[in-house]
């Protein structure tokens, strides 16, 4: 069986189309925030989600997107609660579908922003728990 994609495509498009919870916060802390958008239900965001994210539950994308990222060419990140979700991969394709240039999904959703200790926001206000020492990064990964 032939396949098109070769593995250099393949893991180029990867770097391409997916961040990592550490390079999204720092890209953020660089000034270089992308808009970051929360995919998740509304029961799910109201337990926590990143700081600065926008809300916009999965099955209303793609008749709200103009109206949340009326920018093309604007950079934006999708998550949606893990890695065992597909929703923020669906979502992209959506944004993808619609003409917007630079989606990207996080890796590990919001579980693995809050495993590898970054702010979130709660109805308490914003709040850190430790990391993970399973899921945080360590220097040199």
């Amino acid at each position: 069986m032939s396949n098109p994609l070769s593995a250099v495509d393949f893991f180029a498009a990867q770097l391409t189309f997916q961040t990592d919870p550490a390079d999204l916060a720092a890209d953020r802390a660089a000034g270089r925030s992308p808009l970051v958008l929360d995919v998740r239900s509304d029961a799910a965001w109201a337990q926590g989600h990143l700081p600065g994210a926008v809300h916009l539950p999965g099955p209303q994308v793609r008749e709200r997107a103009a109206e949340v990222v009326p920018d093309l060419d604007a950079p934006v990140v999708v998550h949606c609660w893990g890695p065992g979700c597909n929703g923020a991969t669906r979502a992209a394709l959506v944004l993808a579908t619609l003409g917007h240039t630079h989606v990207r999904e996080l890796i590990g959703g919001y579980e693995y922003w809050v495993r590898e200790g970054f702010a979130v926001v709660t109805a308490t206000g914003r709040v850190r728990r430790a990391p993970d020492p399973l899921a945080a990064p360590v220097p040199g990964c």
